[in-house]
């Protein structure tokens, strides 16, 4: 809890059976409330290890939704136990939990309602060990975005994302991709929505039991980014009227 604020962490898991100890163990939970984990039809025991460590919310997706369809899950489940700052923390032990007081803290001060773990500020990325190519995709495509969605960020691809209740609550994430995309997709969505955003740099950690996608998928998903970023472009525009873009609130 911070200033009456409940703090929820969200664990989008895969095959997270060999690090979720280690990543659980670092959470500060002198100031978080709940863990929800959710399992996307994993191939190991991440489920057992999750309720050995006694998680208390824990969902299990009887077939793989993608990363995704696994976030949906998560932020309906954290907004639905009465979250107030939600923060998404990969279970593959690739970001620090240490981390998470700061981005309580931002959020709960009110300062911003969005905060993101940069692995590009500081240079922490390549560092930590991120592949060459990936370092080079990631600074072309966060140079297009920052020119089409008329924001300035270091990056649009960290997995490490705090939010205020707020923001899930207007933007409409249930119209997104389930795949990887998701990501940049929900950025988009809170940039269109007038959030403000703020980054704090963040090491990373490339080895091998941190999940990474492969570099066709790694194609697939820049061609994605290029392609929501060009749809936010002309939605600011007034060229189209996407569905992403409306919020919740408007819906009928």
């Amino acid at each position: 809890m911070y200033k009456g604020k409940k703090v929820v962490v969200v664990l989008p898991a895969y095959n997270a059976a060999k690090t979720l100890e280690q990543t659980y163990r670092e959470i500060p939970f002198d100031l978080v409330d709940d863990v929800i984990l959710c399992d996307d039809h994993s191939r190991d025991n991440t489920v057992e290890k999750a309720r050995e460590l006694g998680i208390r919310h824990v969902i299990v997706h009887e077939r793989n939704k993608g990363y995704g369809g696994n976030q949906k899950s998560l932020y309906n489940k954290a907004l639905e136990i009465g979250g107030d700052i939600v923060i998404m923390l990969h279970p593959d032990y690739q970001y620090t939990p240490k981390l998470i007081p700061a981005m309580v803290n931002i959020i709960g001060e009110e300062l911003y309602p969005v905060v993101l773990g940069s692995r590009i500020l500081g240079m922490g990325a390549l560092r930590g060990g991120m592949p060459l190519y990936k370092y080079v995709a990631n600074r072309f495509l966060t140079f297009a975005q920052n020119l089409l969605v008329r924001y300035k960020l270091s990056e649009y691809h960290t997995g490490y994302r705090a939010f205020s209740r707020q923001v899930l609550e207007t933007i409409n994430y249930e119209q997104n991709s389930d795949d990887f995309v998701f990501d940049n997709e929900m950025l988009s969505q809170i940039i269109y929505a007038g959030f403000d955003i703020a980054e704090v740099t963040c090491p990373t950690k490339y080895f091998e039991e941190a999940s990474s996608i492969n570099f066709r998928r790694s194609v697939k998903y820049g061609l994605g980014v290029l392609r929501v970023s060009l749809g936010h472009f002309f939605q600011r525009l007034g060229l189209l009227n996407l569905p992403m873009y409306q919020s919740k609130c408007a819906q009928p």
